[in-house]
């Protein structure tokens, strides 16, 4: 990776207050960049971005609905961003049970709204639209999905992701051709680390339980997931950017998920996590309520080709940082320790598996 090409680079970051959004602001940070957020609150308590002050490292923290597209118009326009990432979105499986219609709204007209605002502005050389790894249409036949790959869903939320990844590829061909902005899809999923408050997540349920040892409930035990640390797919989105900036060959979708190795069921997460964890918590099993996927898999194999991308740490690994995060919170609560924490991990990534220009 080259760490001058972020260096005073203009980054807007739709979703800035959200888990990845929140990781994506310190990582870039840390290469110099300036960072402009565009997202609603948090939508949890505690959160990472409120919690831990991390407006202060942005040019400017801007609270708004990504489907006002009056107001997102007007924003873009005004900072003229040389690049975007819109995570802002609706991440919950089972809120889109709840909540289909808002969920449809934010994910895919919020989609939309960026896309027309793009077609409006061309200081915007780059641009990476985040959808998931549950953009597939996934008929359990334990298959690891290639970018091609027929795409689908059975809940609203894996709907809603699709339907933005067909949109983003019509837009591109209705409207991008002869522009300036090249736009790409990134497709990632089950990603864990510190600062993830989002209600149903299950390496920040185990961490609560086992930390003040209560007992956790758990549904889908025997679900097979691609667990990688959230730090792992952001590089990739970041090379991904450097190349895309230049170079209309690198528009299209793209895949960052781990080897199928890093497959881990959710009952074994939840054991690792009680035995770093040291604690004396029951896990249980409850009835699953709503359909999800049992086996999901990427193959990231044209991300390796082409960007040179592959992840580094094992599930292992990926599991015992996230843990640590949490550890190290509950019992730093009150102070900003966690932030140089966070940056201690970013770093000691960097050091141990890039090479920087």
């Amino acid at each position: 990776m080259n760490i001058n090409f972020w260096k005073n680079k203009k980054v807007l970051i739709t979703g800035h207050t959200g888990f990845k959004g929140s990781w994506l602001t310190l990582i870039l940070n840390s290469f110099g960049a300036k960072i402009y957020g565009f997202a609603l609150d948090p939508i949890s308590k505690p959160n990472f971005f409120d919690g831990s002050n991390l407006k202060q490292y942005l040019i400017k923290d801007i609270r708004a609905n990504i489907q006002n597209s009056t107001y997102l118009y007007r924003t873009i326009n005004k900072i003229k961003p040389d690049i975007i990432f819109h995570m802002a979105a609706q991440s919950s499986v089972l809120v889109s049970y709840k909540d289909p219609e808002d969920t449809i709204k934010t994910n895919i007209i919020g989609t939309v709204n960026i896309l027309e605002a793009l077609k409006k502005c061309n200081s915007v050389k780059a641009a990476v639209i985040v959808t998931t790894d549950k953009v597939y249409l996934n008929l359990e036949k334990k298959k690891k999905f290639k970018e091609i790959d027929h795409l689908g869903g059975y809940d609203i939320y894996s709907g809603s992701k699709a339907s933005c990844e067909v949109l983003t590829h019509s837009y591109l061909n209705s409207f991008f051709q002869k522009s300036n902005c090249k736009i790409a899809t990134v497709r990632s999923g089950n990603c864990i680390g510190g600062g993830d408050w989002t209600k149903d997540r299950i390496v920040k349920d185990c961490a609560e339980s086992f930390i003040f040892n209560k007992n956790i409930t758990i549904r889908s035990p025997k679900a097979s997931r691609p667990w990688q640390h959230v730090i792992e797919p952001i590089f990739g989105y970041l090379k991904l950017t450097e190349k895309l900036f230049f170079s209309k060959k690198f528009v299209g979708s793209w895949n960052f998920g781990p080897n199928v190795k890093n497959n881990i069921k959710v009952i074994d997460v939840a054991k690792f996590g009680k035995r770093f964890l040291k604690s004396n918590s029951k896990i249980k099993i409850s009835k699953q309520k709503y359909y999800e996927s049992q086996h999901l898999s990427l193959d990231s194999s044209k991300a390796k080709k082409y960007l040179k991308w592959k992840t580094n740490l094992k599930p292992e690994e990926a599991l015992k940082l996230s843990f640590e995060w949490y550890k190290f919170y509950y019992n730093n609560r009150g102070n900003n320790k966690i932030i140089n924490f966070t940056f201690k991990q970013i770093d000691n990534y960097k050091k141990k598996f890039f090479k920087f220009k």
